[in-house]
């Protein structure tokens, strides 16, 4: 078995920055008034917005799709979710599994199109969870592990072996708010068992993913560029100790250097080339922008397998379940009118919570699904990169992303993930067992945000997380 690098939490600091030094979100926010209408409003997708809070909360399409969008939106549902098979087989439209995968379907780590977790054991057959992999070549730049390629596959068709198996255990690191009130964070340590071709190379850099909710991200892909980029402050200017920086990564379709703005380090630029990699990382079905199985050199087996085809998910079919990812609908809010969520709302804002969950934006109108374009939405993110310290770092770059540097995940429905997905494991790895065990292991720029909550009365805590619960 191969041991890999733990991700360790840190000593709690005896002395924490004063409230008054935290910096107050309003800012971010426009200066106006905190409250519905500015940090939260019941239709945070606009008027995609689903008025749904049940188990298929996730699921529904976009409210303003007229009759032609939602047939499109049915059939990429149905791409989505059924399982592919070993080709060749008599269902040609969804063979070509592999040779070797993660996944059978898109809903086996993105279940009712909610977020996945990481196995409760080493025998759960849970997906949700993988390893990419990394090696720094001579000239600084990354490429994939030179036998196992850039993430590590768990599954393989029959006559290929599978890549070998992710192991997790962890160690708790207990801990206490200033009032004396215990908790306790668990760190995660990560190996890989079974492997079939060798281990790893020297200096393998291993970042663990779970699989994110996948609704909203058409709208997140309509808010501009010029509105991303001018809540950058990557040498921060303002002196609030937030940075935020822009990644910049290879759009395929465009053949040039775009903004990220999907994935845990905003490695991704359009909804396209995220489910496109998808399909190729995560199933091992080729398209026109990943053609290429994905069998490194070493593994003749997978590399002399049968194939669905060149590609096995084209363009047309390809196009309609991007169309479905882009036109998921965003679950509405709750408890909008109860007094400990405005509480919470207000007390995320004096936090500074909202200097990179940023709550409110407005996209464009220049998106290719018009029913997208103008809306008013609140996902709770900046689209932006932050040094989130060394407690939750990977030491592992992305584009412009440093091994301490993760993208502001949207908040919105976070709330309903334990009744759709029946867990609630937050953070990149799953690491966290609550919103606020999420809250507690934020550092770097975080650090004085995560502090001013632990500084608040049982209380004020309740109602911070009852806020965010209501998302």
């Amino acid at each position: 078995m191969t041991r890999l690098r733990a991700q360790r939490g840190w000593g709690w600091p005896a002395a924490v920055l004063p409230l008054l030094a935290v910096p107050l979100a309003l800012a971010a926010c426009g200066g106006a008034d905190s409250g519905r209408g500015v940090l939260f409003d019941e239709t945070l997708g606009g008027e995609t917005t689903a008025m749904s809070s049940g188990t298929n909360a996730f699921e529904l399409s976009a409210r303003n799709l007229d009759s032609e969008g939602r047939r499109t939106f049915e059939v990429g549902d149905s791409f989505f979710n059924q399982n592919w098979v070993t080709a060749p087989a008599s269902t040609d439209a969804r063979d070509g599994l592999g040779p070797t995968f993660n996944a059978l379907s898109c809903s086996s780590c993105h279940a009712h199109d909610g977020r996945g977790k990481p196995p409760d054991h080493d025998d759960d057959p849970e997906r949700g969870l993988l390893l990419r992999l990394s090696v720094r070549a001579l000239d600084g730049s990354l490429a994939g592990d030179p036998v196992y390629g850039g993430q590590l596959q768990d599954r393989a068709i029959l006559g290929t072996p599978p890549e070998g198996a992710v192991r997790i255990r962890y160690e708790e690191t207990p801990g206490a708010y200033p009032d004396g009130e215990p908790y306790s964070l668990r760190a995660p340590a990560y190996s890989v068992a079974d492997l079939a071709f060798g281990p790893l190379a020297d200096g393998v850099l291993v970042s663990p993913r779970v699989a994110p909710a996948v609704f909203g991200m058409g709208l997140l892909e309509a808010i501009t560029e010029e509105d991303v980029l001018a809540a950058a402050d990557p040498d921060d200017a303002d002196g609030d100790g937030v940075s935020g920086r822009p990644n910049r990564v290879w759009d395929v379709r465009a053949g040039r250097e775009s903004l990220g703005r999907f994935g845990w380090k905003a490695n991704q630029p359009t909804v396209e080339q995220q489910t496109a990699g998808a399909f190729h990382g995560d199933i091992g079905i080729t398209s026109t922008l990943f053609p290429d199985e994905n069998c490194p050199p070493a593994q003749s087996a997978c590399a002399d397998a049968p194939n669905g085809g060149a590609p096995e998910v084209p363009d047309e079919r390809l196009a309609k379940v991007v169309f479905y990812t882009q036109t998921l609908a965003v679950p509405a809010m709750r408890n909008v009118d109860s007094p400990a969520v405005a509480e919470g709302a207000r007390l995320f804002a004096d936090a500074g919570c909202a200097a990179c969950h940023s709550p409110r934006h407005v996209t464009g109108e220049t998106h290719t699904v018009q029913p997208l374009r103008g809306q008013t939405i609140f996902p709770y993110t900046d689209l932006l990169l932050h040094d989130m310290g060394d407690g939750l770092a990977d030491g592992r770059p992305d584009g412009l992303a440093t091994g301490n540097e993760w993208r502001t995940a949207p908040l919105w429905g976070i709330g309903l993930v334990r009744v759709v997905n029946g867990h609630t494991m937050f953070l990149h790895d799953g690491r966290a067992r609550s919103i606020e065990e999420a809250v507690l292991w934020h550092g770097g720029e975080a650090q004085a945000s995560r502090d001013a909550f632990t500084f608040l009365s049982q209380e004020e805590r309740a109602s911070l997380i009852a806020f965010l619960e209501s998302l």
